[in-house]
C-alpha cells in the first residue's frame, strides 16, 4: 500500500520548488477583512515558491505578530522582489501553515497561499524558480561537457600535432635513407667501373703474354740447331710466361667474382632505393599537402593577410606584400579562390598607398602599415598574382588593381630615358630583379587585356635588360645597373621570366646562365634541424659564399626558384627532342627538390598544429649579401620559402601565364 503522509505541513511543502538561493519579500499584516493594516512593512525571504503561493522565513518576528500569524488572524500583503525583475510583484496571500524554527529563536517559516496575484507575475515567478532549479545542473552539465570537449579537443589537437610532426620526421628520415642508398649505388658503380677497367687491362695483358709465349714456341719449332743452353733458357722463359698467364687469369677470375658480388650488392641496394623512393614520393606528397594547410590556417580572417614569418618575434604579424602575392598564387593553384580574393580585397579597398603604390609590408592583424617603404618589386609581384588569378579563375574583378599598379610602375619608367624601372619612387638604384618582374608583368598584362601600351612598356624593359644586365661579360647577369654583384635569383628568374627561347633570341645562352649559377651560387652546408639533428643540405645561396664572411647558407626560396628554372629547361629541351639533355635537367630539379624536403620543419606555433613549412634559410639572422638578413629563430617558418617550394613541386612558373591546354 502507498504510505500516507502524516504531517500536513510537510505535505504542503512538497508543492514548492526549492531554490539554491534566496530573494527578499516585503510583507505587511492585513486584517482578515482586508480593510486595515496591522503592521508596518516586515522583511522576509523565500527560497521555496509554488504555483499557488510561497514559503517565507522571517527572522526576529515579534511574539504578538507571530501569534496573529499562527492563529491565521491576518492576511499577508506581499511585495516579492524577483532578482533581475524590473519592479517587485504585489500579491495578497492567506496563511496556510506556520512552523517555528527549532534552531533559532523567533525565526518562523510561513506557508502563504495566493489570494490575489497577476497570472503573468505568478508565471514569471515560477519560470524564474524553474530556471534557478535547472540552472545549476544545466550549468554544471554544460561546464562538464565543455571541459570534456576541451580535453578531447586538446587530445585531438595533440594527436594532430604529433601526427604532423611525425609525417615531417618520416619524410626527412626517408630522404636521408634514400640519399645514403643513392650514394651507395654511386660508390658501387664507381667500384664496378674500376674493376671493369682492371679486368680489361688484365685481359689485354694476358693476351700480350700469350702472344710472347706463342712466339717463343713457334721459334723453337723453326730453329733446327739449338744449344742446350738456348733450350734451357727458352723453356725457362716459357715457364715464366705460363706462370704469369696463370697469375693474370687468377686475378681476372677474382676480379670477375668481385664484379658479380658488386652487381648483386647494386641490385639489392637498388631494390631498397626503389622501395624508399616509392615511400618518399608518398610522404613527400602528404607533406606538401600539409605545407599548403600551413598557408591556410594562418590567414587572418579580418584582413585576409598572412604573417610572413612564424617564429621571429621582431617581425611578428608582419605581412610582406611580396609574400602575399605568392599566397594569392598558391591559393589559386589549389582553386581556393575565396582565400585569394580576401588578400586582393585588402589591397584593392583597404591597404594604405604611397605615391599610388603599396607599402612593402602591413600588419596581418589589422592591416596597418608595418613600414613606410615602397619598392616596385612587391607591387609588380602583386600585379602578377592578380593576373594569374584572373586567368585561372576566369574572374576579371581585380584587373583594375593590376592596371593601377602598372600605371604607377610605368610612371617611373617614363622618368628614365632608357626605359628602365628604378627600385621605387624614393630610390635611385635599379635592380635587375625588378625589371625582370616588370617584363613578366607587362607581358602578362598585354596578353590578358590586349592593350598595346603594356607591350610597349614590356619591350622598353627588355631593351634596358639587354643594355645593363646581359652584357656578356665575365658575370653574365648583373644584379642591377652598374652593379656586377651576383644574385642567384636573377639567374633563376631570367629563365622563368624571359624563357630560354627568348634568351637565345637576344644572344644569351640559357645553359651558361644555369651553369654559372651552379658554379658560383650552389652550396653544401650543415643544417641543424629544430630537434637538434644535423644533416647536410645542398642548395643555392643568396650569393657566392666566398663573397660573404658567414660561409655558405642555403635559401629555401632561391633553391626552389632554381628548381623551377631546371624544370623549364627540361621542358625546353624535351620539345626540341633532346631527350637526354631534358632528362639531365629533370634529374637536377628532382635532386634539389629532395634537398628541400629535408629542410621541412614542423610549425613552431600552437596554431600551426605541427604542419610542415620551410625555414627561410639554413641559418638564422645572417647576411644574405644583398642588404638584409635572414629571420631570427631556428624554427621560423617562411611563407616565401614554403610557397616557392610548392611552386617547384607542382611545376608552376609564377612569371608566365600557363598556355591553355
Amino acid at each position: 500500500m502507498r504510505q500516507k503522509i502524516k504531517n500536513p505541513i510537510e505535505a504542503e511543502r512538497r508543492k514548492y520548488i526549492r531554490l539554491d538561493s534566496v530573494f527578499p519579500v516585503q510583507f505587511r499584516l492585513l486584517a482578515t477583512d482586508g480593510k486595515s493594516f496591522i503592521s508596518d512593512w516586515l522583511q522576509g525571504f523565500t527560497n521555496n515558491v509554488g504555483k499557488g503561493g510561497i514559503c517565507l522565513f522571517v527572522n526576529n518576528l515579534k511574539p504578538e505578530m507571530a501569534g496573529l500569524i499562527q492563529n491565521k488572524q491576518v492576511k499577508l500583503s506581499l511585495n516579492i522582489e524577483i532578482p533581475l525583475g524590473a519592479k517587485p510583484v504585489p500579491a495578497l496571500a492567506n496563511v496556510v501553515w506556520v512552523k517555528e524554527s527549532p534552531d533559532e529563536v523567533n525565526r518562523y517559516f510561513i506557508g502563504a497561499g495566493y489570494e490575489q496575484i497577476e497570472r503573468r507575475a505568478s508565471t514569471m515567478i515560477l519560470h524564474f524558480a524553474w530556471g534557478k532549479k535547472l540552472f545549476a545542473p544545466v550549468t554544471l552539465g554544460v561546464i562538464t561537457i565543455l571541459a570534456a570537449a576541451l580535453v578531447l579537443n586538446a587530445y585531438v589537437n595533440f594527436q594532430l600535432i604529433q601526427g604532423n610532426k611525425s609525417l615531417v620526421n618520416q619524410l626527412v628520415a626517408i630522404v636521408q635513407e634514400s640519399s645514403v642508398a643513392k650514394q651507395k649505388i654511386k660508390e658501387i658503380n664507381k667500384q664496378k667501373e674500376e674493376l671493369q677497367v682492371g679486368i680489361q687491362a688484365l685481359k689485354l695483358r694476358t693476351q700480350t703474354v700469350e702472344g710472347e709465349r706463342a712466339k717463343l714456341e713457334e721459334k723453337a719449332k723453326l730453329t733446327k740447331e739449338q744449344t742446350k743452353l738456348e733450350v734451357t733458357q727458352r723453356n725457362k722463359k716459357i715457364a715464366e710466361l705460363n706462370s704469369l698467364i696463370s697469375k693474370l687469369t687468377q686475378e681476372k677470375s677474382s676480379s670477375q667474382e668481385r664484379l658479380i658480388s658488386l652487381q648483386n650488392q647494386e641490385n639489392n641496394v637498388s631494390e631498397e632505393f626503389l622501395r624508399l623512393d616509392k615511400s618518399r614520393a608518398i610522404l613527400q606528397e602528404a607533406n606538401f599537402a600539409k605545407m599548403y594547410q600551413w598557408l591556410k590556417i594562418h590567414q587572418n580572417p579580418r584582413t585576409g593577410l598572412v604573417m610572413s614569418f612564424e617564429g621571429d618575434s621582431d617581425i611578428s604579424e608582419w605581412a610582406f606584400t611580396y609574400d602575399q602575392s605568392l599566397l594569392v598564387q598558391a591559393y589559386t593553384i589549389f582553386a581556393d579562390f575565396d582565400r585569394a580574393k580576401k588578400i586582393m580585397d585588402f589591397y584593392q579597398h583597404k591597404a594604405e598607398r604611397v605615391n599610388g603604390l603599396f607599402l612593402n609590408s602591413y600588419y596581418a592583424t589589422d592591416g596597418k602599415a608595418a613600414e613606410y617603404i615602397v619598392h616596385c618589386g612587391p607591387n609588380i609581384w602583386l600585379g602578377i598574382a592578380v593576373l594569374q588569378y584572373t586567368k585561372e579563375a576566369n574572374d576579371p574583378s581585380y584587373i583594375s588593381l593590376a592596371e593601377d599598379i602598372a600605371q604607377g610602375v610605368i610612371s617611373l619608367q617614363e622618368e628614365d630615358k632608357e626605359g628602365g624601372i628604378r627600385g621605387g619612387p624614393d630610390v635611385t638604384w635599379y635592380a635587375t630583379e625588378h625589371n625582370l618582374d616588370a617584363y613578366a608583368f607587362f607581358n602578362m598584362l598585354y596578353n590578358v587585356t590586349g592593350k598595346n601600351k603594356y607591350a610597349v612598356a614590356r619591350d622598353k624593359v627588355m631593351k634596358w635588360l639587354v643594355l645593363h644586365t646581359y652584357d656578356k661579360s665575365d658575370v653574365p647577369i648583373k644584379r642591377g645597373k652598374g652593379d656586377s654583384t651576383i644574385a642567384t635569383d636573377t639567374y633563376a628568374w631570367s629563365i622563368a621570366a624571359i624563357g630560354p627561347e627568348k634568351l637565345e633570341a637576344i644572344g644569351m645562352n640559357p645553359d651558361k646562365i644555369i651553369d654559372f649559377a651552379e658554379k658560383n651560387c650552389s652550396a653544401t652546408v650543415s643544417f641543424v634541424r629544430p630537434e637538434g639533428k644535423t644533416i647536410i643540405i645542398k642548395g643555392f645561396d643568396f650569393a657566392p659564399q666566398r663573397h660573404v664572411s658567414r660561409g655558405g647558407v642555403v635559401s629555401s626560396e632561391w633553391t626552389a626558384q632554381m628548381v623551377v628554372a631546371y624544370k623549364i629547361m627540361s621542358e625546353f629541351y624535351y620539345k626540341k627532342g633532346m631527350i637526354a639533355k631534358s632528362r639531365a635537367y629533370r634529374v637536377k630539379a628532382d635532386s634539389y627538390l629532395l634537398e628541400l624536403s629535408s629542410m621541412i620543419i614542423s610549425s613552431p606555433s600552437p596554431s600551426g598544429q605541427g604542419e610542415g613549412c620551410l625555414p627561410y634559410a639554413t641559418q638564422e639572422f645572417v647576411d644574405t649579401g644583398h642588404g638584409w638578413k635572414t629571420p631570427k629563430g631556428k624554427a621560423t617558418g617562411s611563407v616565401a620559402g614554403t610557397t616557392y617550394t610548392l611552386f617547384a613541386y607542382y611545376n608552376y612558373n609564377p612569371l608566365q601565364i600557363k598556355a591553355a591546354q
